[in-house]
């Protein structure tokens, strides 16, 4: 592990997480070594085996890296978190999570750090992601914009009922206070529990338009997986923490809509064997929390971007 350069911004830092995508994670650094804030980074290599870690630590030592010697998926972000706190500067309040085929736009990381500091009820803020070659909208962003969540009226933008890793901030003391990502979900809308323990724990999430994330999709992308887990992981979601009548809903919802195939099916059968494990830690959210989930039901159903096709 080498050391992190001194931040120009000491409040904030950027965890980023790769997995064989060497290319990709060095051109994301080269973009965050710019950056005007100068944040520190650490870059968390899932266990790739193409020297993604040997080429981060050649062409960018000023970079905090952590090398794993597996893919934990998005628990990589908590271990780089983890290595932020242990040093060597000050532990940042703030926390920027990056996905290798993606980068926040100059100045926005500076500002999401304000915002969260003019607001400490405040977790976590997401930010309007454009989609490269061409900075067109991500089709999510107008799900983000019009989210039908009530929020408190302090909120600088949209209340969230979640969020998306790759294109938010987020406060490190909440981040820690429910315990991070959960390692059995592994990839594939694991911020779902997370943004629910959050609510349950009074903290807010919110959209900022002003924010930006630029993602620019690599093609090397484990599609069938990702959409085995995701199947999995909404449904483990679901029974985790909705209320019976809530989670019998969005399960024939799901069922209903999902390709008929043999991934949707190793996906339900994924879920179905960490039953045992589901009905042990099964807490169901309280009403506050639960009316931001009740609240994008709708919405869910009529999303085009979430979708398992």
């Amino acid at each position: 592990m080498l050391t992190a350069r001194p931040s120009a911004d000491p409040r904030l830092a950027v965890v980023v997480i790769t997995h064989r995508r060497r290319e990709e994670v060095l051109r994301c650094l080269e973009r965050l070594r710019d950056a005007p804030e100068r944040p520190a980074v650490a870059v968390v290599d899932n266990g790739s085996d193409d020297g993604t870690a040997e080429a981060v630590a050649r062409e960018h030592p000023w970079a905090l890296l952590v090398a794993l010697p597996e893919n934990l998926g998005a628990l990589g972000r908590d271990a780089g978190v983890a290595a932020l706190e242990r040093g060597p500067g000050p532990a940042p309040e703030f926390v920027a999570f990056c996905d290798d085929d993606t980068w926040w736009e100059p100045g926005s990381l500076a500002l999401a750090a304000d915002v969260l500091a003019a607001h400490p009820a405040l977790a976590c803020v997401t930010a309007r992601i454009l989609v490269e070659p061409g900075a067109r909208e991500d089709a999510i962003v107008a799900e983000l914009r019009d989210s039908p969540v009530e929020g408190p009226a302090w909120l600088p933008g949209p209340a969230l009922g979640s969020f998306l890793a790759g294109a938010s901030v987020v406060r490190r003391s909440a981040f820690r206070e429910v315990g991070g990502f959960s390692r059995r979900l592994w990839l594939g809308g694991e911020e779902e529990l997370m943004a629910s323990d959050l609510a349950a724990a009074g903290w807010e999430l919110c959209y900022l338009p002003d924010l930006v994330v630029h993602h620019q999709p690599s093609p090397a992308r484990e599609r069938l997986r990702r959409r085995r887990d995701g199947v999995r992981n909404t449904l483990w979601f679901t029974w985790l923490r909705r209320p019976l009548p809530a989670a019998a809903r969005r399960t024939r919802h799901l069922l209903g809509s999902i390709p008929r195939d043999r991934t949707s099916a190793q996906g339900v059968r994924a879920a179905l064997a960490g039953l045992p494990w589901v009905v042990r830690e099964r807490r169901v959210l309280p009403p506050y929390a639960e009316a931001r989930f009740l609240a994008l039901e709708d919405a869910q159903r009529r999303s085009t971007a979430r979708h398992y096709g």
